[in-house]
Protein backbone atom coordinates (compact mmCIF):
# COMPACT_ATOMS: atom_id res chain seq x y z
CA UNK A 1 0.00 0.00 0.00
CA UNK A 2 1.59 3.52 -1.17
CA UNK A 3 2.20 5.72 2.05
CA UNK A 4 0.70 9.18 1.82
CA UNK A 5 2.99 11.52 1.36
CA UNK A 6 4.82 13.53 4.12
CA UNK A 7 3.86 17.28 2.89
CA UNK A 8 6.51 18.78 5.24
CA UNK A 9 9.25 16.53 4.37
CA UNK A 10 8.45 17.15 0.70
CA UNK A 11 8.27 20.87 0.89
CA UNK A 12 11.91 21.00 2.98
CA UNK A 13 13.24 18.79 0.08
CA UNK A 14 11.77 21.22 -2.72
CA UNK A 15 12.89 24.30 -0.54
CA UNK A 16 16.88 23.44 -0.33
CA UNK A 17 16.68 22.22 -4.11
CA UNK A 18 17.21 25.42 -4.74
CA UNK A 19 20.68 25.95 -2.92
CA UNK A 20 22.04 22.32 -5.00
CA UNK A 21 25.38 23.45 -6.03
CA UNK A 22 25.13 21.50 -10.00
CA UNK A 23 26.82 23.50 -12.40
CA UNK A 24 28.23 20.28 -14.48
CA UNK A 25 25.23 18.23 -14.46
CA UNK A 26 22.84 21.15 -14.40
CA UNK A 27 20.89 17.88 -12.49
CA UNK A 28 19.44 19.79 -9.01
CA UNK A 29 18.05 17.76 -6.31
CA UNK A 30 17.17 18.36 -2.40
CA UNK A 31 16.13 16.23 0.35
CA UNK A 32 14.56 16.19 3.71
CA UNK A 33 14.83 13.45 6.00
CA UNK A 34 12.92 13.56 9.48
CA UNK A 35 14.41 11.82 12.54
CA UNK A 36 12.80 9.81 15.19
CA UNK A 37 12.01 12.69 17.43
CA UNK A 38 10.50 14.56 14.47
CA UNK A 39 13.43 17.19 13.55
CA UNK A 40 13.70 17.79 10.03
CA UNK A 41 17.48 17.99 8.35
CA UNK A 42 17.91 18.78 4.78
CA UNK A 43 20.46 18.42 1.97
CA UNK A 44 21.22 19.11 -1.52
CA UNK A 45 23.67 17.89 -4.20
CA UNK A 46 27.30 19.45 -4.41
CA UNK A 47 29.10 18.65 -7.40
CA UNK A 48 33.00 19.09 -8.06
CA UNK A 49 34.68 18.86 -11.19
CA UNK A 50 36.41 16.06 -9.88
CA UNK A 51 33.28 13.79 -9.95
CA UNK A 52 33.75 11.24 -7.33
CA UNK A 53 33.69 13.89 -4.72
CA UNK A 54 30.17 15.36 -5.66
CA UNK A 55 27.59 15.32 -2.88
CA UNK A 56 24.05 13.15 -3.27
CA UNK A 57 21.47 15.57 -1.69
CA UNK A 58 20.25 12.40 0.45
CA UNK A 59 23.79 11.57 2.04
CA UNK A 60 24.17 15.32 2.84
CA UNK A 61 20.62 15.54 4.73
CA UNK A 62 21.52 12.13 6.44
CA UNK A 63 24.74 13.40 7.67
CA UNK A 64 23.92 16.37 8.56
CA UNK A 65 21.23 14.68 11.12
CA UNK A 66 24.02 12.29 12.13
CA UNK A 67 26.01 15.06 12.99
CA UNK A 68 23.88 16.36 15.42
CA UNK A 69 23.66 13.22 17.12
CA UNK A 70 20.61 11.58 14.91
CA UNK A 71 20.77 7.39 14.80
CA UNK A 72 16.94 6.96 14.27
CA UNK A 73 15.28 7.95 11.40
CA UNK A 74 10.91 8.08 10.87
CA UNK A 75 11.49 8.98 6.84
CA UNK A 76 13.21 10.30 3.86
CA UNK A 77 12.28 12.86 1.00
CA UNK A 78 13.99 13.14 -2.60
CA UNK A 79 13.13 15.31 -5.69
CA UNK A 80 14.04 16.54 -8.42
CA UNK A 81 12.96 18.25 -11.46
CA UNK A 82 12.14 15.03 -13.69
CA UNK A 83 9.63 13.51 -15.68
CA UNK A 84 8.51 10.70 -12.55
CA UNK A 85 9.79 9.92 -9.20
CA UNK A 86 13.43 10.65 -8.65
CA UNK A 87 15.52 7.50 -7.81
CA UNK A 88 18.33 7.60 -5.28
CA UNK A 89 21.90 6.19 -6.80
CA UNK A 90 23.74 2.76 -5.53
CA UNK A 91 25.61 4.87 -2.63
CA UNK A 92 22.30 6.89 -1.41
CA UNK A 93 20.56 3.63 -1.07
CA UNK A 94 23.26 2.16 0.28
CA UNK A 95 23.50 5.18 3.16
CA UNK A 96 20.21 4.82 3.33
CA UNK A 97 19.97 0.69 4.77
CA UNK A 98 22.96 1.32 7.08
CA UNK A 99 20.44 3.61 9.35
CA UNK A 100 16.96 1.88 8.48
CA UNK A 101 15.35 4.52 7.23
CA UNK A 102 11.84 2.95 6.99
CA UNK A 103 10.20 5.12 4.49
CA UNK A 104 11.42 6.63 1.58
CA UNK A 105 9.58 8.99 -0.65
CA UNK A 106 10.74 9.28 -4.28
CA UNK A 107 9.17 12.41 -5.93
CA UNK A 108 9.33 15.03 -8.67
CA UNK A 109 8.69 18.72 -7.90
CA UNK A 110 5.42 18.71 -9.38
CA UNK A 111 4.24 16.74 -6.62
CA UNK A 112 3.98 13.02 -8.04
CA UNK A 113 5.60 10.13 -5.73
CA UNK A 114 6.22 7.02 -4.65
CA UNK A 115 6.78 5.65 -1.47
CA UNK A 116 9.30 2.72 -0.95
CA UNK A 117 11.14 0.83 2.00
CA UNK A 118 15.01 0.17 2.08
CA UNK A 119 13.85 -3.63 0.99
CA UNK A 120 12.36 -2.14 -1.98
CA UNK A 121 15.48 -0.31 -3.56
CA UNK A 122 18.23 -2.34 -1.81
CA UNK A 123 17.15 -5.71 -1.35
CA UNK A 124 20.55 -7.09 -0.75
CA UNK A 125 22.51 -4.33 1.29
CA UNK A 126 25.87 -4.61 2.35
CA UNK A 127 26.25 -5.17 6.68
CA UNK A 128 28.76 -6.23 8.62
Amino acid sequence: MEAELDRELFEAACAVREHSYSPYSRFAVGAAVRAADGRIFTGCNVENASYGLTLCAERCAIFAAVKEGVREFAALCVTADTPGPVSPCGACRQVMAEFRIPRIYLTNIQGQYRSATVADLLPDDFSL
